[in-house]
């Protein structure tokens, strides 16, 4: 890979050798990066395959930035636009694009993201609290710790942390108020867990940051769209892989996929379908579904990554197969 761009945006891909090898046998055409971070998953498909041009989508004005110059050298091949990748619509007609031969959302927060102290997304650094993906935005982390009451707040921890002490941390919050930086909050949601709890599971801090940074980027409530969008654009052959690093995108991703592999059908397996399902995507097994353990050690980042695949095919009725 090449270290040309940005040297402030550090950013390891992961599963990329994994994801070359599932889109090397797609359409000729434009494969969405739909999270394009630091350029790391583009720049491997299009070293690899002659074939394929990328169309990379960011909401991080910084990131397009650092993935443009550090993809340079592709010219044309290489199509960027700033938006949240439910925005793919308006970027395919912005940039003249009638159809994909494959998408990638790679979701999360990138390794740039967490690395940089001033971008307030890491509980290890100090920071002011923003953990803002788009920071054209007005809504911040500030904004969230520091406004929602109590109730809400834990309802957040619970949805997004998978927090099992989500009402104690909130209550600790609310009572710390008003929190200005990443250090003070890490110090409140340590505080607030029982020290027998702390011993194990990483960082305390670290599903509470996760869930308030979800909340900031409203990352799930676009994630529905954004797939099934990016499915409709895809045309028989191209494939979508997405790599998730929470139980809540794990779920969303695999309602979408499930929802177009039976085309919504609910007849009884053993019936003929009467309810005129199509079938849009096949799931495509035999792909490694987690990082190898080299790669997990190598990358704190990879250590939750989930693969899912699927393959867009000719639309067809289910015929009651599910």
């Amino acid at each position: 890979m090449s270290d040309d761009g940005d040297p402030e945006f550090h950013h390891l891909p992961v599963m990329v050798h994994e994801i070359g090898e599932l889109f090397g046998g797609v359409p000729s055409g434009f494969v969405l990066d739909a999270t394009l971070g630091g350029g790391g998953h583009a720049e491997h498909l299009l070293e690899r395959w002659p074939h394929l041009s990328i169309l990379g989508i960011d909401r991080d004005e910084r990131a397009l930035a650092a993935a443009q110059q550090r993809l340079a050298r592709f010219g044309t091949r290489l199509q960027v636009f700033h938006t949240r990748f439910d925005g793919l619509d308006i970027a395919m007609e912005a940039l003249h694009i009638d159809a994909l031969s494959g998408a990638l959302f790679d979701l999360g927060v990138s390794s740039h993201q967490l690395d940089v102290a001033e971008r307030g997304f890491s509980y290890r650094n100090d920071a002011p609290l923003d953990m803002r993906m788009d920071q054209t935005q007005p809504w911040s982390a500030a904004d969230v710790v520091n406004g929602y009451p109590a109730e809400q707040l834990a309802k957040v921890l619970q949805q997004y942390g998978d927090e099992r002490f989500a009402r104690r941390i909130a209550n600790a919050i609310v009572a710390a108020r008003p929190i200005e930086r990443t250090s003070q909050l890490a110090e409140v949601v340590v505080s607030a867990i029982p020290a027998a709890a702390r011993r194990t599971g990483g960082h305390p801090a670290k599903r509470t940051f996760q869930a308030i940074r979800i909340e900031v980027n409203a990352e799930l409530d676009a994630l529905p769209t954004a797939l099934q969008s990016a499915i409709d654009h895809t045309r028989p052959g191209g494939r979508l892989a997405v790599l998730s690093y929470h139980s809540g995108e794990d779920r969303i991703v695999k309602d979408v996929f499930r929802t177009n592999e039976t085309g919504g059908c609910e007849c009884p397996p053993e019936l003929p379908c009467v309810c005129d399902a199509v079938q849009t995507v096949r799931l495509v097994r035999g792909v490694r579904r987690t990082p190898t353990d080299a790669e997990q050690q190598g990358n704190r980042r990879a250590a939750s990554a989930r693969l899912r695949v699927v393959e867009r095919i000719e639309d067809s009725p289910t015929k009651g197969r599910r």
